[in-house]
């Protein structure tokens, strides 16, 4: 004897559930991320040249010692920066001298989870 068929309005039924069960995973798999979540200086803003301090908040706790952060200046040179003592455990925060013109602080960090995750915060020295 044939097994049984399900019928398409019970496997639709199944469908529907397996896509739910999954949107849900969604929030808990991108929580898993060290997110940037505010950096000053802001994403494409502008700071004083002269000393500064770069400083970047995650939503969660990152390994800062795991962890790349460097600076590409204005004469195209890149530099890695050293996080500074003290920074909280979801940031990364460096002292800094700037001349005017263009950088970019790219970032690329491991979470505690484990994920790591990467980026860049382009922004302006401008002159005092």
């Amino acid at each position: 004897m044939p097994a049984p068929r399900r019928s398409h309005a019970a496997l639709s039924a199944m469908q529907i559930a397996l896509v739910t069960l999954g949107l849900f995973a969604i929030p808990v798999a991108a929580q898993a991320h060290a997110i940037l979540e505010s950096s000053t200086p802001a994403l494409g803003g502008s700071i004083a040249a002269g000393p500064a301090t770069i400083d970047l908040r995650y939503n969660s706790r990152i390994d800062q010692h795991r962890s790349l952060f460097t600076l590409t200046g204005p004469d195209g040179k890149t530099v890695t920066l050293t996080v500074a003592p003290g920074t909280p455990v979801d940031q990364l925060r460096a002292k800094v001298t700037l001349v005017p013109g263009a950088y970019v602080a790219h970032w690329l960090v491991l979470a505690v989870d484990g994920h790591i995750t990467r980026g860049d915060v382009p922004f302006t020295a401008t002159a005092k």
